[in-house]
């Protein structure tokens, strides 16, 4: 227990600031202002992105690389997922989720049961995504130095079951965080075969990423939506969209107010993705209370009070604590 204790005083040390910050913190990107000699506010030069590349994630608030994973790697995260569904692996802290439509069918150990599996931090080989040396490149041109990877997911998108139930909401990603500015936090997602509209690719909403966080909550659809994804409320379908057609070993980097989601998957296949939300270590958490972002929170807490049995003195930021790993930087003592 005095281990817990300890680690979680530590890990909260490389994400946190003083109470009167963290009371006075707003909940959208406009709590950091970020000068640049060239005022762009959402990159940093490295010397890897071209100027060009920067201008483009300045408008649109995402960024597509092509072939940035390979094909081995992505196959043996192939297989250490289909591993885990098998139930052969114990992942800690891991949480397994099944689409809505066949959450109440006989349950069999495989991956047509799963639909997505997230917090795989625990687990070496699905982990070792978020430390390729390729990606955190790239991610350093948005955090800066010193980097925490705070949310990991796979998602293994099934073939729906005709209710609707294997769209995501168009949504943006702050709407889950406690932590700021949000110009220090990017994903990294990897496309880990052929995305396009048919087997439900990415769609995004450039631009989006300048605005404002939204308020979210469960979308009214015939046939359900899985649980914790909620979407934009009052969404705008009119609003000019992109679909991110990817091939495998693809990745996109995108803003975590950028207004994203996907639509069916009408094939006969799973469609997988792996990605992972990163933040600066010098990001703080805010108190979301009176906030959009108190129903997330509420809902969060009352899923890890019935499934880890956590007291009272557990919180939303605790939550975050316990998974957050530094990637990049001056390593914590364990």
């Amino acid at each position: 227990m005095y281990r817990a204790a300890e680690r979680l005083k530590l890990l909260i040390s490389h994400l946190d600031r003083s109470p009167s910050a963290i009371r006075s913190a707003q909940t959208s990107a406009q709590t950091f202002t970020y000068t640049h000699p060239q005022r762009l506010r959402y990159t940093f030069d490295t010397d890897l992105l071209t100027p060009e590349q920067r201008l483009f994630y300045e408008e649109n608030g995402f960024i597509l690389i092509k072939n940035l994973v390979s094909a081995e790697d992505i196959e043996k995260f192939r297989k250490e997922f289909e591993r885990i569904c098998r139930q052969e692996v114990t992942v800690p802290g891991l949480l397994v989720l099944r689409d809505v439509a066949i959450a109440k069918s006989e349950f069999i150990p495989d991956q047509s049961m799963v639909s997505k599996i997230q917090d795989f931090q625990e687990d070496h080989e699905l982990f070792r995504y978020c430390t390729l040396p390729q990606i955190l490149e790239y991610v350093e041109c948005f955090t800066g130095p010193n980097i925490m990877a705070m949310h990991t997911m796979l998602i293994n998108k099934p073939p729906d079951a005709g209710k609707k139930t294997s769209r995501h909401p168009m949504h943006q990603d702050l709407h889950y965080f406690p932590f700021r500015p949000a110009d220090r936090i990017v994903c990294s997602w990897t496309a880990m075969e052929k995305m396009n509209r048919q087997n439900g690719c990415l769609v995004v909403l450039p631009g989006t990423h300048t605005g404002t966080l939204q308020e979210h909550d469960y979308p009214e659809w015939e046939g359900g939506v899985n649980k914790l994804y909620h979407g934009v409320r009052n969404y705008d379908s009119q609003h000019s969209r992109l679909y991110l057609e990817m091939e495998k070993g693809d990745t996109v980097f995108f803003h975590p107010l950028l207004i994203h989601g996907s639509g069916m998957n009408l094939t006969d296949g799973f469609r997988k993705s792996i990605s992972c939300h990163y933040a600066s270590a010098d990001c703080y958490y805010i108190d979301v209370k009176g906030t959009t972002q108190e129903n997330i929170e509420r809902e969060v807490m009352e899923f890890a009070t019935k499934k880890y049995a956590v007291d009272d003195e557990y919180t939303f930021k605790d939550t975050w604590a316990f998974r957050g790993r530094l990637v990049q930087g001056e390593r914590i003592s364990m």
